[in-house]
């Protein structure tokens, strides 16, 4: 008996060893190879005709995504401070080596065109900044006339002014993201407010809020659930098993991503929440259905208990993952990659989640030891308590 004792230990020892051997080289997959995917243009395969089409124009004609930095100023923007704002802005942007000089517009870098008896007399707005209120209402009245410029790069109500940076996609990084935002935020006054908007600072800011929501949503919903599971069980061993089966197949949701090269989208991000959820429903079946064992059969040892509810509750349990996986399986028939990736990996991660429960809670059982609670009943029982190998239950 000491001798099957022992042996069904040593097992379940290595089936933890091994389910942590597995969780330990999917995190090394993640922090070497995931990465966050921002990029629009990734989102649906490139022989999607609106892609193709897409891809065609841009290299006819030259098309590429824009950086917008906005100056804003309540008291118009026809002023020297402003102004200087606006040639400062211009100037640093065709100093940084991912832009040309003609991938720049703004008041400073546009032309005047204005067609006079001769033809046409091609123009700057201005060179150096109108300093004297004539020179001042000149460049308005310019700017007003010029139908290429009014309401394009100066707004209708002449409180705002727009500088465009035209780029390529291979030169938008996340320390060049940084480096734009920095840049343009530090001609911020108290009488100009700057905007960085455009395709590129939005794909940017999906990859800076998708890790961040992750990194303060999902330990949120952890803490919430351990305190409900807390409250339901009322036993920490209990609470911590369930919770380290949520956290091990979150783990392996994204570490096969990161193994297979599949990038993490905006919408992969839910992955988690979708695991700790259905992983927590199955802790629970798993001891309930045990506490309810010992509840009807008191004086039963632990192996028999975990015999009987792994027999009693594997059919269901499977049935139960069985239809959940096929319903996010059917997300493979959309033609966004976010969205399929996202039905392939949380389907993945729920297999996880009803594997472990069938093993590694049991395995834990068996370690740990299990404490059974007094449920009040009409029939009179012997008072229990914890329920182990080592206490001779076999």
């Amino acid at each position: 008996m000491k001798k099957f004792k022992k042996q069904l230990k040593l097992m379940s020892w290595l089936t933890l060893a091994l389910i942590l051997a597995v969780t330990v080289w999917f995190s090394t997959e993640i922090v070497n190879h995931a990465r966050m995917e921002t990029n629009l243009d990734k989102y649906m395969p490139h022989n999607h005709p609106a892609f193709i089409y897409s891809d065609q124009a841009e290299e006819w004609f030259n098309i590429k995504d824009g950086i917008l930095i906005a100056i804003e100023n309540k008291d118009g923007i026809f002023n020297p401070q402003t102004l200087s704002k606006v040639k400062e802005i211009s100037l640093g942007l065709l100093s940084m080596d991912e832009f040309e000089e003609i991938d720049i517009q703004s008041l400073y870098t546009a032309d005047n065109i204005v067609g006079t008896e001769d033809g046409l007399d091609v123009t700057s707005f201005f060179d150096e900044v109108p300093e004297t209120a004539q020179e001042l209402a000149d460049l308005r009245e310019n700017v007003i006339d010029n139908d290429m410029v009014y309401r394009r790069l100066v707004s209708e109500d002449e409180t705002v002014a727009l500088v465009v940076a035209a780029m390529n996609d291979e030169y938008f990084t996340d320390e060049f993201y940084r480096r734009i935002l920095d840049f343009a935020h530090s001609f911020e006054s108290s009488t100009e407010i700057i905007y960085v908007a455009g395709r590129p600072i939005v794909e940017g800011t999906m990859g800076l809020l998708g890790p961040a929501d992750m990194k303060r949503m999902v330990p949120i919903v952890l803490i919430v659930i351990a305190l409900v599971l807390y409250l339901l069980l009322k036993r920490s061993s209990a609470t911590v098993s369930i919770m380290i089966t949520v956290f091990i197949s979150t783990i392996w949701a994204f570490g096969l991503m990161a193994a297979l090269k599949i990038p993490i989208y905006a919408v992969s991000t839910m992955i988690p929440v979708m695991l700790i959820a259905i992983g927590v429903a199955y802790g629970v079946y798993f001891y309930q259905y045990l506490q309810q064992y010992f509840h009807n059969n008191p004086e039963s040892d632990l192996i028999t208990a975990l015999k009987s509810v792994i027999k009693r509750l594997s059919v269901p349990l499977f049935m139960a993952a069985f239809t959940t996986i096929i319903g996010f399986l059917s997300l493979l028939t959309s033609q966004v990659y976010p969205i399929k990736y996202f039905g392939i990996f949380t389907s993945f991660g729920i297999f996880v989640t009803f594997a472990l429960a069938l093993w590694f809670l049991p395995s834990w059982v068996i370690l740990f030891g299990y404490r059974v609670q007094n449920i009040s009943s009409k029939k009179p029982r012997k008072k229990t308590g914890k329920v182990s190998l080592s206490a001779g239950n076999i």
